[in-house]
């Protein structure tokens, strides 16, 4: 009989072995046939899809916006235009409703006349000076004298006497009529003529 330790001596081996190649079957790399997955088709179309679109309509949208904002930029610039128009008439109005002469004429028309003498109020009260009531005789000559034009620009008028001929009768011949006609003809050219060496 053996001891027991050597038993155990001889089963540690076969245990080793046993379990060594158990390892060994476990971690021996087998081939295994490729399994293909495919993904689906439809939601990646769907998404590309869905984003053309959205690009689409974001542009189409892009691009009114900035249409509409032309347009007001354009309508805002017109009305700009319009009143500094509108501002330069009004401050040629004013300009004109300044003016001292214009100023003056509408005094007069209301009746006012320049002083003869002019008169100070003090502070006091006083009034210095003379006391002369101002008359409507003493009206000031406002308006401006006309200005004479020289003689190129304002020539005499020339005075061309035409002398009335008598009417044909309807007893002449054709002849007459063509001989007086050619008669007047000339009367008007020499007539023109003088007019011209004038």
């Amino acid at each position: 009989m053996s001891s027991p330790a050597v038993q155990i001596r001889h089963r540690v081996p076969r245990l080793i072995n046993s379990k060594a190649s158990a390892a060994v079957e476990k971690a021996r790399l087998t081939v295994v046939p490729r399994a293909r997955t495919r993904a689906p088709k439809v939601p990646f179309v769907t998404l590309v899809t869905l984003v053309l679109i959205s690009g689409v309509v974001g542009l189409l949208l892009f691009n009114t916006s900035m249409q509409q904002a032309s347009f007001a930029a354009t309508s805002l610039e017109d009305e700009a235009t319009n009143l500094a128009a509108r501002e330069q008439t009004l401050q040629m109005e004013l300009e004109d409703l300044r003016n001292p002469q214009r100023v003056a004429m509408q005094a007069q028309d209301m009746g006012m006349v320049v002083p003869a003498a002019p008169t100070f109020l003090g502070l006091d009260g006083t009034v210095r000076g003379e006391k002369v009531p101002a008359l409507p005789e003493n009206k000031l000559d406002l308006t401006p004298p006309a200005p004479i034009k020289p003689k190129i620009l304002a020539p005499e008028p020339t005075v061309v006497k035409v002398t009335a001929e008598p009417t044909p009768t309807t007893t002449e011949t054709g002849k007459n009529k063509a001989g007086k006609n050619k008669a007047g003809k000339n009367k008007v050219d020499q007539s023109a003529q003088g007019r011209r060496s004038r």
